[in-house]
């Protein structure tokens, strides 16, 4: 008798001994190294907060995984979280599982007795076996870190592959093949990822060979490293291998045009059935085939599945499971809200009717009211944020200009009295007699000053205008130090040549460059060196020095997800932030670089924030170091932090937690007068619910910043001094609402006066705008300047920086409890959020918790939808505000339209970026030309439009992804649940009328896709108080369009006015009208001298629309 009972125990048994022969891959191999989460403490299936209980009656499901049992007489198939049984002839399902966990992916054992299972029961997707009738669940896989999905059982019933997904610097799970035994384990690693650790491609959807030698599995054979968008299907994508459990040999067998997914062995093992993409003239389809693993012929059995996700990002697997009978002669599957049975040879398909009855626990979305337009506010950002020397004064830039505080009086008070440009990146000389500062004037660039630290009139120091950032003095304040950048996106570009890290004498000069590259240069006590970060590789940050020449380089520290790093004053020490805390270390020097990161054990290294951390700096005597975040500046004193120095504190192990408030209350821009608009047709949206109000002849009357009356004109009486408009011929609607709008709002921190792609936007009609991943710096400096009225904009909301999954330093936001959460909901909200983004975390408890910190402290979630259909689900019974991007799947059916219909979870499709095929922005680059577009032509660059534009690719419609998103949101919009524009910052303005006609494409009616772009948005965003409709006590923000927009939605962009907080725009110049005449400034590309932007800065906005996802 054979020591190995099986061929797969022989195989993991020569993984774990160390058999010369490749039998399993090295589990080290694709390794990632993460910090291990903390699961204790929290229960998925029940979270706390209220529940609402829904009832579901279906005789349709969506997406649906559905196993043969080993006797051929029943289904076991999953709907909405939850797995039911029913007989093979269809009938009436029964619930094996009925809780808030997200049960998918059921297998029946060899034997008939247990089932494998998907649940995140336990915090996260991991394996889980139960008995046949739903009792005695168990968890097999304890992964933490990553999840698994697609189980396959091997014939033996001993263990059971999976696809194993592993997150990268990009929240996209790489996958390899694991095999766990059903006793538990960690498992072994049967194939690792196709490039190793850093590989984004999927591994995916295992299955044993009939006699247990083999895997099969379907692999993305793209070319590179990368996972990309919308590939093209009909293109050999996936092709489905076997591995060789004796040899570890690997070999393709299938592969092709359509692709080839989800391979499902016979039960005799001569044929594998797969599914692959087909274009069958009406639209583009999956198709079920079979292949004989002897001839090698490909038999089409059934054509017109769902359409696969091989486009997208088949995360849970490319395309729902499905099983042979046990004779081998049909084949069961799910398509089109429905289970069908196939018979092989005819080819002859009946559908197997069902029904299911389900009770759901949904949890109540989260949304709370925001405050539009109070009259005055609270600033809440204040940059670079640090103490004078002597520790009396705190210097700060808020509102585009730089200020003090006086921190015994609490007086708050400019630092400067010019208006003429914007400050930024302020410094104080170690004497505290002076502060450096940059500017920038749009028309004049920018330079460096000097200003006696009790104010005045700042000298500029550099002879060249410029582009210039992060300043500082040297030690004996004769030098100053900074870094020149480029422009040419956001700001003029004139003046861009031979960026780099450069010294100027602080009376002024020639400057001398230092060094290329490097970021945040800064001396220490060595007058004779400069030090500064860069990045070494994906996630190290590098703290490295030269001397005044720019040579000599050393490397003294790298960090794992370090952001930044500063050298105390007199070279003693080394601050550093990672993952958003402040720690602090002695400098240790050896000749060598040395790690550094929380937890090293080499030297002392200790955590000095509680809540965040950003704005390094040092009292100049080096006693103390400050950090910032929002309006609030910290500082700790060395004696509280580290025992072994002289005078130590008691409070050693206490993180500081209060500092000095820096907010102050600044009045709101408001204008004066009334403006009465005569003569339009007025699409009220007030009750849009229930009627659709069209006034025809009607007067918007506005006094200040409000409507104080909405009528026909003979009901609307106008006062005398009134501005009175004749709007004769045009449509008035309300301000169109961007619930998902990406955008620029600075240049590493830099701001322009007049913002080009926000004046588009305004031109458009698009007068608010929630930008759901952006830096937390700029955009709420923006739109804290938009609503004092310093600078032209819509309303401008954000999350800030998103709360991100992926190895990214700076970025990525790790959650092991709600503590953790807490912690990056309270720094965002402290910094101006309305709102998060939970980005693509695997764990179902990270997401719940997300949510509760978010609902204690009164914020909503918006998370990123991730092209991941069973996450989506369940952000929806966990009560998200809403799911952002369109669902994976191609089509929904009665059991998610009933779900979610019996919610308040918004949802924002995102047409113009609808992954899954070809997307709504690439339509209209197809079907209209773009680059002739005169509005936007007039506020944005021609050299960003043009090669964007003009030589844009051809397809079918029915390849158009972005028409069925389209459609199941009028599915969705139909049942009750908001559905929202989103135009990703793809087309400055113009986007945001091409996800209306997208709507449009899909079944919306031109009235129901205006009511999507405004009070939709409004409602979803908790605005609707102030905004999203034209009636009395509302503010007046309106677009105001050419033509009869109700009879033709393309005429949406002929905006003639936009109207925004009260103040009226010629849309067409963007120059103020109506009771103020205030032109608008010549942006710098209208002379028509830049005709590009410089490399280095197409580089950083290439690279900072990966970082914020901005780019799809």
């Amino acid at each position: 008798m054979s020591f190995f009972k099986s061929p797969i125990a022989a195989a993991i048994s020569a993984a774990v001994i160390g058999f010369s022969q490749p039998t399993i891959a090295d589990d080290k191999v694709a390794a990632t190294p993460t910090e291990e989460k903390s699961t204790k403490g929290w229960d998925v299936l029940n979270p706390p907060g209220d529940k609402q209980t829904i009832t579901i009656d279906t005789n349709e499901t969506t997406w649906s995984n559905l196993d043969v049992s080993p006797d051929g007489k029943h289904i076991v198939f999953d709907m909405l979280g939850d797995l039911y049984i029913m007989p093979i002839s269809g009938g009436k399902a029964t619930a094996l599982t009925a809780d808030i966990g997200w049960n998918i992916q059921p297998k029946f054992s060899p034997d008939g007795k247990r089932i494998a299972f998907i649940s995140d029961r336990a915090g996260g997707d991991n394996l889980w076996v139960m008995d046949v009738d739903g009792q005695n669940l168990r968890q097999v896989s304890t992964e933490v870190n990553n999840i698994v999905h697609n189980p396959a059982w091997s014939p033996d019933g001993q263990y059971i592959a999976v696809k194993q997904g592993q997150v990268t610097g990009r929240t996209i799970p790489g996958g390899s093949i694991r095999m766990y035994h059903i006793s538990g384990g960690k498992g072994v690693l049967v194939r690792e990822r196709l490039h190793g650790a850093k590989s984004q491609k999927n591994v995916a959807e295992p299955t044993f060979s009939h006699d247990g030698k083999k895997i099969y599995y379907s692999v993305d054979a793209t070319s590179g490293v990368r996972w990309e968008y919308n590939k093209n299907a009909l293109k050999p994508v996936f092709e489905i291998r076997s591995w060789d459990l004796a040899t570890g040999e690997e070999e393709t067998v299938i592969s092709g045009a359509g692709g080839a997914i989800r391979p499902t062995v016979s039960p005799d093992g001569n044929s594998i059935a797969f599914v692959k993409r087909e274009d069958n003239g009406d639209e583009m389809v999956s198709a079920l085939y079979t292949k004989n693993l002897h001839s090698g012929i490909e038999t089409r059995i059934y054509s017109g599945l769902d359409r696969d996700l091989q486009e997208a990002n088949g995360a849970h697997g490319n395309t729902p499971s499905f099983a042979y009978t046990p004779d081998g002669k049909s084949l069961v599957f799910w398509a089109k809200g429905v289970f069908h049975r196939v018979d092989i040879d005819s080819k002859e398909a009946q559908v197997i009717p069902t029904r299911v009855i389900a009770e759901k626990q949904m949890t109540p979305a989260l949304r709370f009211a925001v405050d539009v337009a109070p009259d005055t506010f609270k600033v809440k950002l204040a940059r670079w944020s640090q103490l004078s020397p002597d520790g009396e004064t705190v210097l700060f830039q808020a509102l585009g200009y730089l200020y003090v505080k006086d921190i015994e009086s609490g007086e708050i008070k400019r630092l400067t009295k010019q208006t003429d440009h914007f400050e930024f990146y302020p410094s104080y000389s170690r004497d505290g007699k002076s502060i450096v500062y940059t500017t920038w004037n749009d028309k004049a660039l920018g330079d460096v000053r000097v200003v006696s630290a009790t104010g005045g009139k700042g000298k500029v120091i550099t002879q060249e205008p410029g582009h210039y950032i992060s300043a500082s003095f040297s030690a004996n304040g004769k030098q100053v130090l900074f870094k020149k950048v480029t422009g040419g996106y956001l700001l003029n570009g004139d003046w861009s040549m031979h960026p780099g890290i450069y010294l100027v004498d602080t009376s002024g000069g020639e400057a001398k460059l230092v060094t290329k590259h490097g970021d945040n240069p800064h001396f220490g006590a060595d007058p004779e060196r400069i030090y500064f970060s860069m990045m070494s590789d994906e996630t190290h940050r590098e703290l490295k020095s030269v001397n005044l020449n720019g040579q000599e380089m050393r490397s003294h520290f790298k960090g794992d997800y370090v952001f930044d790093f500063k050298v105390s004053p007199d070279g003693n020490y080394v601050a550093f932030i990672e993952h958003f805390n402040t720690f602090v270390a002695p400098f240790t020097s050896t000749g060598k670089t040395l790690s550094i990161n929380k937890g090293e054990k080499a030297f002392p290294v200790k955590q000095v924030s509680k809540y965040s951390g950003d704005f390094l700096n040092w009292k100049a005597d080096s006693s103390a170091l400050t950090w910032a975040f929002g309006p609030t500046l910290y500082h700790r004193k060395l004696t509280d932090t580290f025992a072994f120095i002289d005078g130590a504190s008691n409070q050693l192990d206490e993180l500081t937690a209060e500092g000095i408030d820096l907010s102050f209350t600044h009045p709101a821009d408001k204008p004066e007068g009334i403006l009465a608009l005569v003569g339009g047709k007025v699409v009220t949206m007030r009750n849009a619910e229930k009627e659709q109000e069209v006034i025809e002849d009607g007067v918007v009357l506005i006094k200040e910043n409000r409507i104080v009356a909405v009528g026909k004109r003979s009901e609307v009486e106008l006062p005398s001094t009134a501005k009175v408009m004749d709007i004769s011929g045009k449509t008035v609607i309300p301000g169109l609402i961007d619930a998902h709008a990406h955008g620029s709002y600075g240049s590493r921190n830099l701001q322009p006066q007049q913002n080009w792609n926000q004046y588009s936007n305004l031109s458009f009609g698009v007068t608010t705008i929630h930008d759901p991943s952006n830096d937390s710096s700029e955009v709420f400096s923006m739109a804290e300047l938009q609503r004092a009225g310093l600078t032209v904009a819509p309303r401008t909301y954000s999350v800030g920086r998103i709360l991100y999954a992926g190895h990214a330093p700076g970025y990525k936001t790790p959650i092991s409890n709600l503590e953790d959460a807490q912690f990056h909901v309270k720094r965002l909200k402290d910094a101006g959020a309305i709102s998060v983004k939970s980005y693509n975390h695997p764990r179902r408890e990270t997401r719940q918790q997300v949510l509760e910190a978010a609902k204690n402290m009164e914020i909503m979630v918006v998370p990123e939808g991730g092209s991941k259909f069973q996450h989506n689900m369940n952000m929806i019974v966990d009560g998200h505000t809403g799911v952002e991007h369109a669902l994976p799947v191609p089509n929904i059916y009665s059991d998610i339209e009933q779900m979610w219909g019996q919610t308040n979870v918004g949802f924002t499709p995102t047409f113009v970026v609808a992954y899954g095929g070809i997307s709504g922005e690439e339509y209209w680059y197809e079907h209209t030309n773009v680059w002739e577009n005169e509005r936007l032509m007039s506020f944005v660059p021609e050299y960003i439009v043009k090669p964007r534009a003009i030589r844009s690719g051809k397809a079918p419609e029915r390849h158009y992804n972005h028409i069925n998103v389209a459609k199941t949101a009028k599915q969705l919009r139909d049942k009750g649940v908001t559905v929202h524009i989103g135009a990703h910052g793809q087309r400055e303005g113009l986007a945001a009328h091409w996800e209306l006609w997208s709507m449009a494409q899909g079944g919306f009616t031109p009235w129901q896709a205006l009511r999507s772009g405004t009070i939709d948005g409004a409602r979803y965003l908790g605005m609707d108080h102030d905004l999203g409709t034209i009636e009395q006590g509302k503010l007046a923000d309106l677009a105001i369009i050419d033509g009869d927009v109700l009879s033709n939605i393309r005429d949406s962009e002929k905006v003639a006015y936009t109207v925004i907080n009260g103040r009226i725009y010629d849309a067409a110049t963007m120059n103020e009208v109506g009771n103020y005449d205030k032109q608008r400034q010549p942006f710098f590309f209208e002379s028509g001298s830049q005709t590009q932007m410089h490399p280095a800065t197409a580089e950083y906005m290439e690279e900072k629309a990966h970082t914020y996802h901005w780019k799809h």
